[in-house]
């Protein structure tokens, strides 16, 4: 094409005015020269009609009809385009790739195709909205295969987790292999704006229906919807460095041996263990490493029963024979506390944070049986130490409310 504009600027100056060379240099009607399809037919036949400085608009209308059927142009034409057409591997010419544009003009004539695409563009946006509203669930969260023996069997028919759910959106398996534009609400394509229909659907699968189920677009907020796309749909963002994976491995294996001891030990004490959901102290702590690296020195966090012991255990790093005291008579704590059960205590403690090398403060609230109590005053104990401190725009201190 670029060779086809050189040649316009080139021409130049064979007709007198702007507009003399849509009447062709004999003067004839527009339409011989307009109508690509036509071409020069209609008269006398030029080598190279002189154009003006409007030219390359009229070349690549006969290029493109050109490229639709070589003899919709005329022969004088069909030899030049011939000569400058780069040469295809099987050494025919005119068989390049059509551009958008030429994609573009035939859509124009045939109102039916130019229908069927954009349906089918508006059909893909839609599609990629259902896995951000309604991925979480189809997420692979059931390590016992419960739904897989179809005792609940709700999956979202605006969902593709089979092929043959393609005609909800009016699309077939013929479509798999068709690029289509992505929108500017999602982050699947990486570095690129446009994907086959099979590629897209395989990256929200990854995305929303993992082992991770994310549920925000109840949110009322664009920018934060915006923020958990990014880190969830980006491609490669939960690739972890080998270094990275031994600590993580480290923090569940802590984890999952606190629970085991436990359970051998005291099996017939009310523990309200972490089993199936270990996971939670990798989480807390990479949380709170993350928190430090920003410049927090202070998280506070309240949270259920379930779990409180190994949080404190394994993240507030509280003194394991002051834990296990609790589940023994015989033994007495070293601290006066309130009496009231080793599954609604709290502390707070201040250490050294490992990754960063940094001074944090890590409290853990006291908490009631009626679960929601601790929430607010999490927030109000959050918000009147960022007071005291003057930090009024939570840079230093801020809290985590973990739900199990």
């Amino acid at each position: 094409m670029s060779q086809l504009r050189a040649l316009a600027g080139a021409l130049r100056g064979g007709c007198a005015g702007g507009s003399q060379w849509l009447l062709g240099c004999g003067g004839g009607p527009a339409r011989r020269w307009l109508d690509p399809r036509r071409g020069c037919s209609t008269g006398a036949s030029p080598i190279v009609p002189p154009v003006a400085s409007s030219s390359s608009s009229y070349v690549e209308e006969m290029y493109f009809a050109w490229l639709e059927d070589h003899n919709n142009v005329h022969e004088s034409w069909d030899a030049f385009f011939r000569n400058i057409q780069p040469s295809s591997p099987s050494g025919e010419a005119g068989e390049g790739r059509p551009s958008a544009l030429l994609q573009g003009r035939v859509l124009y004539h045939s109102p039916g195709m130019a229908q069927k695409v954009v349906e089918d563009h508006l059909a893909v946006h839609t599609l990629i909205r259902a896995y951000q509203i309604r991925g979480h669930h189809v997420a692979q969260l059931d390590p016992l295969g419960i739904l897989d023996a179809d005792l609940d069997s709700f999956v979202p028919s605006d969902l593709i987790t089979t092929i043959d759910k393609l005609g909800f959106y009016g699309l077939d398996e013929s479509d798999l292999d068709k690029s289509f534009q992505l929108p500017p609400t999602t982050f699947i394509g990486g570095g690129n704006t446009t994907l086959p229909l099979r590629e897209i659907i395989r990256r929200l699968e990854t995305s929303y229906c993992g082992h991770i189920g994310v549920e925000f677009m109840f949110i009322n907020n664009v920018d934060k919807c915006q923020w958990i796309r990014q880190k969830f749909e980006t491609p490669g963002v939960m690739q972890f460095t080998n270094a990275e994976k031994r600590t993580l491995l480290a923090r569940l294996v802590r984890s999952t041996r606190f629970e085991d001891f436990l359970a051998r030990k005291w099996s017939s004490e009310k523990r309200f263990g972490l089993e199936g959901c270990e996971v939670l102290i990798p989480a807390l702590k990479t949380i709170i490493d993350k928190s430090s690296a920003a410049g927090i020195d202070s998280v506070i966090m309240g949270m259920p029963h379930r779990g409180r012991l190994n949080v404190l255990a394994n993240v507030i790093r509280k003194e394991l024979n002051q834990i296990f005291c609790q589940f023994d008579p015989k033994l007495e704590a070293a601290d006066e506390g309130s009496g009231d059960v080793k599954y609604h205590l709290g502390m707070c403690h201040e250490r050294i944070n490992r990754e960063t090398d940094k001074s944090i403060t890590l409290s853990l609230m006291a908490n009631p049986s009626h679960l929601e109590a601790v929430d607010p005053v999490v927030q109000g104990k959050a918000k009147a130490e960022q007071f005291y401190r003057g930090d009024d725009r939570g840079q230093k201190v801020t809290f985590v409310i973990p739900a199990c």
